[in-house]
């Protein structure tokens, strides 16, 4: 054996840290176990590509450790994750979304702000369409963009990865604020009786009853017919502007906590269904690479409120800004 091999061994020896030697066997030797089990638990067997070998010759010889558990130090390490720790994020920004069955939309939005934000849309809507002149002088946009929100909200709950409030009328619920916000893009008699219809219906999910009305839709959903995305927009714009101003001061953002969080999530929500199919833009990857870039942001400002975090706050809220810039600079509507 060499001069320097021997150095080597000392040193793997010394510090506890394999060397090349000692990775060397340990390779050999976790390679040539045979695992064996019962039952469920019974790991899959991995077999051997080529025995391994039965003596070295004099030039191998003395690179191994004949035994190399007794030269390795401390316990073998747990390379295992499995899928229940690690969890299922969601995409990295610039990745294609996938909001289909089995998405965890309670990784976005809680159960909590999608309830809010129903009631908080009803009461937009109330006011807006209170009075004919004003809903027909301009009311009907605020109510569009208000039902807009709402299909969006029972949208996610019909497809939600966890038992919540209304889940059984979600999908009827969605389909008729989806048509209505629709509907709303002119004041007219018609769009103003279609608007009292729907805020009935609210009324009875709200206390516990299920919509009146039966929406009307033969082809298989998709995320683009909930709302137009002007109108989505709106709703980001209006969001963005409320956590701006919960990020003025830490007095501000410790007295807003509650309302950062649900605009936050809210913003989450439709950062992942935009991307959706059929969306204008959801095949443009530098878009998609926007709208990700800015659910991440509002998931990161959701985290950084429940710790208390004014300064990681502020700043995935100017990540935030910084991203909603980008994208209007390129796109519009």
């Amino acid at each position: 054996m060499s001069w320097q091999t021997r150095q080597r061994r000392k040193r793997g020896q010394a510090s506890g840290w394999p060397t090349v030697a000692t990775a060397a066997a340990w390779f050999v030797a976790c390679t040539a176990v045979t695992v064996v089990a019962t039952g469920a638990d019974r790991p899959q067997q991995v077999r051997r590509a080529a025995p391994p070998p039965t003596r070295w010759d004099k030039s191998t010889a003395g690179t191994f450790f004949d035994d190399a558990f007794s030269v390795l130090e401390g316990r073998r390490p747990a390379f295992e994750t499995t899928a229940a720790q690690a969890g299922t994020p969601p995409n990295r920004p610039g990745e294609p979304s996938d909001s289909g069955a089995g998405f965890r939309w309670s990784t976005l939005v809680s159960e909590e702000t999608l309830t809010d934000e129903v009631k908080d849309m009803k009461a937009v809507v109330a006011a807006a369409s209170a009075k004919a002149s004003d809903f027909k002088g301009g009311g009907y946009d605020e109510a569009r963009e208000a039902f807009s929100t709402i299909a969006l909200a029972f949208g996610v709950i019909a497809a939600y990865d966890q038992d919540v409030r209304w889940k059984r009328d979600a999908a009827a619920a969605r389909d008729l604020f989806a048509r209505v916000g629709f509907n709303c893009k002119v004041g007219t008699d018609q769009s103003l009786a279609e608007t009292k219809a729907r805020l009935e219906d609210l009324a009875s999910l709200l206390d516990g009853g299920s919509p009146r009305g039966q929406p009307e839709r033969d082809d298989d959903f998709r995320w683009s017919q909930v709302a137009a995305r002007p109108a989505l927009m709106a709703r980001l714009g209006a969001a963005e502007e409320s956590v701006g101003a919960g990020m003025a001061s830490a007095g501000d953002f410790a007295r807003q906590l509650e309302r950062i969080v649900h605009d936050a999530e809210i913003m989450a929500a439709i950062g992942e269904v935009i991307q959706q199919p059929d969306f204008e833009y959801h095949d443009d990857d530098a878009y998609r690479g926007h709208a990700s870039a800015m659910r991440d942001a509002a998931l990161r400002i959701r985290d950084a409120c429940r710790r208390k975090d004014y300064e990681a706050a502020r700043t995935a809220a100017g990540d935030l800004t910084k991203s909603c810039a980008a994208c209007h600079g390129e796109y519009r509507g």
